[in-house]
């Protein structure tokens, strides 16, 4: 009786220190292990601008196939909708992004109140990050002004010039040189201006996109005296632009860096409805996309998201379609309301799965920096 009781006693205490977790000797060295997230030191933002799910799909089947998004890990959607419409317009949608407020559309880095909202361009400047901003637009067109200007209305394009010279920026490149020198409102010169204030500023007219000063410390590039031509004209800079850019903004990039790049005529083709306009506008994002790709994973600390403000156009591939063969219906010449896919690759990625508004792209931004 004695050794049967002996017996369970035994058993017992067997099973109560098989059920006790291990003592961790040292319980502060054991926390050092845990792999805390990796936070993004850069930030590559590519915007291509009207650029849809089927202007996807059409770029991939016009490129044999392939395309460059498909290098993504995490996919999600964004609900583009603005403050006052179900569909959004470049203004309103670019305003969500850099500075994570729904705002009328027009709106330009202000709420609906037409009150100034930091963008997250500017706080990157505060934080002491390198900033940049390319477009094949104008440069104070819609979504490149919304990360660096304040104003009630996006067509006040020489009062959105006027704030490249309020924000400290390292470096910007598109078209719209005639509202920085040949201004109507206030003869102002703003070529000098920037000057001045210590930029390198170079144009079309005299240097082409691979004779950029590399030496620079802050330079502005125009590409064309209002809005450049569309890549089917002969338009070839945003692939050169992309690759100096990236280099440009890590050079003395001690706290890292923050860039858009916006393929902004992708838009203009929907709107023409145009297939050879969108075609070959994704055909020169996509080689953007992969190069942005390539720098990033050979640093290993950069972040980079590809969206779209909104879908323009209402493209539809049709049923005649074939893969060497592509037949595009379009139908509307104005924006859509569709959800619109995002593609993240680098630290901070797993933030931008599911499907959220578009102000939450400026959140997960600054979530990926390490900011929250």
């Amino acid at each position: 009786m004695l050794r049967s009781a002996l017996g369970i006693l035994f058993a017992f205490s067997v099973a109560i220190s098989c059920g006790q977790p291990e003592r961790i000797a040292d319980p502060q060295a054991f926390r050092k292990k845990i792999a805390k997230p990796k936070k993004a030191k850069n930030v590559i933002l590519l915007i291509g601008d009207g650029m849809g799910l089927t202007q996807i799909s059409a770029g991939m089947y016009n490129n044999s196939n392939k395309i460059s998004l498909e290098r993504f890990p995490v996919i999600g959607l964004h609900k583009s909708h603005s403050s006052d419409k179900l569909t959004t317009d470049s203004a309103a949608g670019a305003t969500a992004f850099a500075c994570g407020v729904k705002t009328y559309n027009g709106a330009i880095g202000v709420n609906q109140d037409t009150l100034a909202v930091q963008s997250i361009l500017e706080e990157a400047e505060i934080k002491g990050l390198r900033t940049g901003l390319v477009a094949t637009s104008t440069i104070v067109h819609a979504t490149p002004a919304s990360f660096i200007a304040h104003n009630k209305y996006r067509k006040n394009y020489e009062e959105i010039a006027a704030d490249f010279l309020n924000t400290p920026i390292e470096l910007f490149i598109g078209g719209g040189k005639k509202f920085f020198d040949r201004r109507e409102s206030d003869k102002r010169n703003l070529s000098q201006e920037l000057q001045r204030a210590g930029y390198t500023v170079q144009d079309y007219f005299n240097d082409d996109i691979t004779e950029l000063d590399s030496t620079a410390q802050k330079l502005a590039f125009f590409t064309a005296d209002n809005d450049p031509v569309p890549a089917y004209q002969g338009r070839d800079y945003l692939l050169p632009a992309t690759q100096f850019s990236l280099d440009f903004m890590n050079k003395q990039n001690e706290n890292g860096f923050f860039i858009m790049i916006e393929g902004s005529q992708i838009d203009w083709g929907g709107h023409a409805n145009i297939p050879e306009y969108v075609l070959s506008e994704m055909k020169d994002y996509d080689a953007v996309i992969h190069a942005a790709l390539d720098w990033a994973e050979e640093d290993g600390e950069t972040l980079v998201v590809v969206t779209a403000d909104h879908e323009t156009g209402g493209l539809a591939i049709d049923h005649t379609s074939k893969l060497d063969s592509l037949e595009l219906k379009f139908t509307s010449t104005k924006h859509t309301a569709t959800m619109i896919p995002v593609f993240a690759k680098g630290p901070g990625q797993e933030k931008f799965s599911g499907i959220y508004e578009n102000t939450e792209i400026y959140n997960k931004l600054r979530a990926a920096y390490g900011w929250e």
